[in-house]
């Protein structure tokens, strides 16, 4: 559609003069205004509910009586359907400090009058131009945030849901930093008594990050479901992490982890930590830190992997949680480790969100985090 150009000026014979210019330039799609009240009027800047008011350019007159062009220019590019709406003012004032003026109030030009035909059009066709460019643009972040959206969604509901069972809770609280995060979870049944839970942390954050996560994500199931042992689980993962590694590029993905199987029949924590922050684990009232495992997933190409068992009797508490918590406590605390421990000693909380609320209460309003934050949080009972 061609562009609509709005001429604002006080004197008719300015007007008409302005529009032969630039009808026989082609512009045909011309408004013509007489003071800065008409142009609030028609942009509908005092509209509770304004409509789409078509408008590509705006050439104004400098001295205009009540309101002159500079504080309209300062009105209309406040609104901030206006914000990038280009303003070249045409006037007789060649006063250096009121173009100054006017430049700092947000008009991209000006054009001095009398009006040279050439100058005019050729600072229309450069303004016009950033005009489309500037459209062009915010079309294409409009539609990225579109499907960013979309992405983000579908990768929300790849998590797993909350699980309660006879024996077992399993429930978790997500707070990304990013439309887009690096932070999965995922837990199944993988026979009547054995539960597979995993959190893994991607290294970086956004879209390349988020798209590696949901690879290794892929498989997770059928790893969980079909191979089980956490340590032959951790091997896999690395494996497929390998396959994606270019020797051309010059960044490697990986990720650290945590997954464990516990099994309510044998009441047995079978796990391998691969470079993550220690699990907690609340064992018939004794605190043990899930260290044992592996270097990150994906680093090398082959890895030794250790497994840790943890038997209970009567109930297992695990908490599990990514660096962005720690780190987030540690801006606090001495010591995030310690905080943990203390908060899962405290009470019997099965909310993960309200165990994070409680461990800084109104603290992420003051301080809000700079990296994603995971905690997933697992409660086991003797089934006797």
């Amino acid at each position: 559609m061609p562009m609509k150009i709005v001429v604002v000026d006080d004197n008719k014979t300015n007007l008409m003069i302005v529009e032969k210019i630039l009808r026989k330039a082609g512009y045909n799609r011309l408004l013509k205004l007489t003071s800065a009240a008409e142009l609030y009027q028609y942009l509908e800047l005092d509209s509770p509910n304004p409509g789409e008011v078509p408008v590509d350019l705006i050439l104004m007159d400098m001295m205009m009586p009540e309101t002159d062009g500079i504080e309209a220019c300062r009105t209309v590019l406040a609104n901030e359907r206006y914000s990038d709406l280009p303003i070249i003012f045409v006037t007789a004032m060649g006063d250096s400090n009121k173009m100054a003026e006017a430049m700092d109030a947000g008009a991209l030009d000006y054009v001095l009058k009398p009006i040279n035909k050439v100058e005019l059009l050729a600072r229309i066709r450069s303004v016009l131009r950033l005009k489309q460019e500037k459209d062009l643009r915010k079309e294409r972040d409009r539609r990225i945030e579109y499907e960013l959206d979309l992405a983000r969604q579908v990768q929300r509901s790849m998590l797993s849901s909350p699980l309660k069972e006879k024996d077992i809770c399993i429930s978790s609280v997500y707070r990304p930093t990013f439309e887009l995060a690096g932070d999965f979870y995922a837990w199944y049944q993988i026979s009547p008594n054995q539960y597979g839970v995993i959190l893994l942390d991607m290294m970086g954050h956004g879209i390349s990050s988020s798209l590696v996560g949901m690879y290794i994500y892929s498989a997770l199931k059928d790893s969980i479901t079909g191979i089980v042992d956490p340590k032959k689980v951790m091997l896999e993962l690395n494996r497929r992490m390998n396959q994606l590694h270019n020797p051309d590029s010059l960044m490697n993905y990986y990720f650290t982890a945590i997954y464990f199987v516990l099994d309510t029949e044998k009441q047995t924590i079978e796990y391998v930590n691969a470079g993550h922050p220690a699990g907690i684990a609340i064992v018939d009232q004794d605190v043990k830190l899930l260290t044992e495992g592996s270097c990150a997933i994906g680093f090398f190409e082959e890895i030794e992997v250790t497994k840790g068992v943890i038997p209970y009797t009567e109930s297992a508490r695990i908490l599990l949680y990514t660096d962005g918590l720690s780190e987030w406590l540690e801006e606090k605390y001495e010591d995030a480790s310690d905080k943990l421990i203390g908060a899962l000693q405290a009470g019997d909380i099965q909310d993960p969100a309200a165990l994070l609320n409680q461990l800084q209460p109104g603290w992420e309003l003051v301080n809000p985090p700079k990296d994603d934050m995971c905690l997933v949080l697992i409660s086991a009972n003797s089934s006797s």
